[in-house]
């Protein structure tokens, strides 16, 4: 099971230079993807979880691609009615192949009625446009000699009917967020029935849990997975390779500064190094 980091490309204090130090931090402790997030207009919506400045995932990516080596590189997640399905498919294949084939496609349907508004996008229709845009890009990419995608994984967020269905659909793998373990085991037991009775093949696990240590352990019925002591955490990467994830992305920010963050991370990876082991 492959670890990655969702970095903050958002938040007082980042730059180029804090991001840069991210990727090396990242790719340096030996994980294996560095994922960041999406917004376009930060409305007052937005700025309440993601305060500017906000890097486009895209930019951020491209210039992260000529910077690392190893890690693989990817959204979580990109919101799919901002944007014109045809410049996605050549942003993200562009992307694909400068990075040498490290690209992991996250998709999600959005939330922020403000920022929709303000990009002239219809917050009502969110899913119906997700759904084209996917449609889209398996059209567009199926001509490999012109956008020369290869092949991109697509996770799809969300945890509702319709973001399993999509995931059914359109999907290499099911990309929940930040939820407690019984909640994922859940939606993984409505995935395998949904695809069922779809007649299709269950997709991939990749969820994005917290990342939060404590020095005490709290209570499972209180946490989501990703938060408690290093122990727990550890245990919780256990379950959900046992659930069949093949990637779980741990995302460290709660506001701290970013060393707080680095240290989580070492030592998650040094205790998951030796549990593997």
């Amino acid at each position: 099971m492959e670890l990655g980091v969702n970095v903050p490309n958002f938040g007082p204090g980042t730059n180029p230079a804090r991001l840069r130090d991210w990727a090396r931090v990242v790719e340096g402790l030996g994980y294996d993807l560095l994922m960041v997030s999406d917004h376009v207009v930060i409305t007052p919506d937005v700025a309440e979880q993601y305060p500017a400045p906000f890097y486009e995932p895209f930019t951020t990516l491209s210039w992260l691609a000529g910077i690392t080596e190893r890690v693989r590189l990817g959204t979580t997640v990109l919101i799919a009615p901002y944007r014109h399905p045809l410049l996605v498919a050549r942003m993200a294949a562009n992307l694909n192949e400068f990075s040498g084939g490290r690209l992991v496609l996250g998709v999600g349907a959005g939330w922020a009625r403000q920022e929709f508004e303000a990009l002239g996008a219809e917050h009502g229709r969110r899913g119906r446009d997700t759904d084209e845009l996917l449609a889209e890009l398996r059209r567009a990419w199926a001509d490999t000699d012109d956008y020369g995608a290869g092949n991109i994984p697509i996770w799809i967020g969300g945890a509702s009917p319709a973001a399993l269905r999509r995931t059914i659909r359109f999907g290499t793998a099911w990309h929940p967020l930040r939820q407690r373990i019984d909640q994922m085991r859940d939606g993984l037991d409505r995935l395998r029935t949904m695809a069922a009775s779809l007649d299709q093949p269950v997709p991939g696990f990749a969820p994005r849990i917290l990342l939060r240590l404590t020095d005490k352990p709290l209570p499972d019925d209180d946490r989501v997975a990703g938060e408690g002591t290093v122990e727990q955490v550890v245990e919780d990467l256990d379950v959900l390779r046992e659930l069949g994830a093949q990637s779980v992305v741990l995302d460290p920010f709660e506001g701290d500064p970013a060393e707080t963050a680095w240290q989580a991370l070492a030592t998650t990876r040094e205790f998951w190094r030796r549990r593997d082991t």
